[in-house]
């Protein structure tokens, strides 16, 4: 048997881990880029990589990052995913799943509408709408790509006149614009990672300021979950049909808020808070769905 491990870059410490894991119950990992899919109609194989032919070859694909890519690409590689889980292969986590979980707008709306607490949100196109929001927000937002991950161009806005600015050029250059009140939380989150139906570990993020990304610079922390919290940060992941799931958490006053899913979760951060491991746990569920 063999395991695909979807990844854009095979090096890296997670994707190394997996393949370690997976070697350890005498299973063969495959390492490949979404950039490398073949996938054919009408004739087969229908969709390989390199000399492999997936449908055959793998019993299951647990998908890392996808990575950046024009329109075409993400289409083309949600559809590849969708096709071979269709024919019966195990894809972690399903297409279904990345794409609400990836569309921090449309997983937020999911949660809402399913009685989930979410910080107060905004997404809009016009920047006159965006600057009415952030006044709605209290003049004081957490601004976030509406596609993006680990931190990476998220800003916070208190000021009126660079609110504007932002939200103008964001405007000019064809980018949503997408605002979210700011929720005080000290310097400080909770990460939790969903398995299946369970957290099987859990961090505090602590920064050096409000933002608490441990690739931002943050030092994780470990952190025992509250049972209440492990309730809401698992249905969190369910509804939006992830098995496996980073799910970020701020306290904000007497409330927690579910702040993100990522469903392409990294951990190595997480690890050095745990004495679980997280890898292994990661391939027995797999294997155990296969």
């Amino acid at each position: 048997m063999r395991v695909g491990i979807l990844t854009r870059n095979e090096e890296s410490w997670c994707s190394q881990k997996l393949c370690e894991a997976i070697r350890k119950r005498g299973v063969e990992p495959v390492c490949f880029n979404f950039s490398t899919l073949v996938a054919r109609v009408s004739y087969g194989p229908k969709v390989t990589t390199g000399d492999i032919d997936i449908l055959k070859d793998l019993g299951a694909i647990i998908v890392r990052p996808i990575g950046r890519g024009s329109l075409e690409e993400i289409i083309f590689r949600m559809d590849v995913l969708r096709r071979l889980q269709k024919e019966g292969l195990h894809v972690i986590n399903s297409p279904e799943a990345i794409e609400k979980a990836v569309d921090k707008y449309r997983a937020l709306a999911i949660l809402e509408e399913n009685g989930i607490p979410v910080p107060r949100t905004v997404t809009a196109e016009d920047p006159q709408d965006a600057l009415r929001a952030f006044k709605e927000l209290g003049g004081d937002v957490v601004m976030k790509p509406l596609f993006g991950s680990r931190g990476v161009g998220t800003t916070r806005i208190n000021d009126p006149e660079i609110a504007i600015r932002v939200f103008n050029t964001l405007a000019f250059h064809h980018h949503v614009i997408y605002i979210q009140e700011f929720v005080p939380h000290g310097t400080h989150d909770i990460r939790a990672f969903v398995l299946g139906e369970e957290v099987i570990a859990s961090m505090r993020r602590v920064g050096r300021g409000w933002k608490t990304n441990v690739s931002q610079g943050a030092t994780p922390v470990s952190h025992e979950l509250p049972e209440v919290y492990e309730d809401l940060v698992v249905r969190s992941a369910k509804i939006l049909g992830c098995e496996m799931a980073g799910v970020d958490v701020v306290e904000g006053g007497d409330a927690p808020f579910i702040v993100e899913i990522n469903s392409q979760p990294g951990w190595k951060g997480l690890q050095s808070t745990t004495k679980v491991n997280i890898a292994d746990r990661i391939v027995d569920y797999v294997l155990s769905r296969i």
